[in-house]
């Protein structure tokens, strides 16, 4: 795996990031992931992870979250970690504690608004 194979990509009008795999020569491009997410003021709530399974067992999912994550505070947000993947890798991240926000009810309401 190198990094030149796969890629993270916001797509701001989804509300996602995007997991692409570029393939092994670097000419095509799939995409093979994704993080949802929604805004709330100055905070970003990750509540969806997803990698498709034939990529399992590869780190993907924790590459995407890094990815996802590295962004966020470089745009001075703070992380809401809904997802349950994003909720256990944080805890392994402690360099990440200082931007993480625990969730509220009007983060689950955000959600719920977004995916209705």
């Amino acid at each position: 795996m190198t990094a030149e194979r796969f890629e993270v990509r916001d797509v701001p009008g989804e509300s996602r990031y995007v997991l692409l795999d570029h393939g092994d020569d670097g000419t095509s491009s799939k995409e093979i992931g994704e993080e949802s997410y929604v805004d709330v003021g100055e905070e970003r709530v990750l509540f969806h992870t997803g990698v498709s399974d034939e990529y399992a067992g590869q780190g993907l999912a924790s590459k995407l979250v890094r990815a996802v994550v590295d962004d966020v505070i470089a745009a001075g947000r703070r992380i809401v970690p809904v997802c349950p993947y994003v909720v256990a890798w944080l805890p392994k991240h402690p360099e990440y504690q200082a931007h993480v926000v625990e969730r509220r009810s009007e983060h689950v309401a955000a959600i719920k608004a977004q995916t209705r």
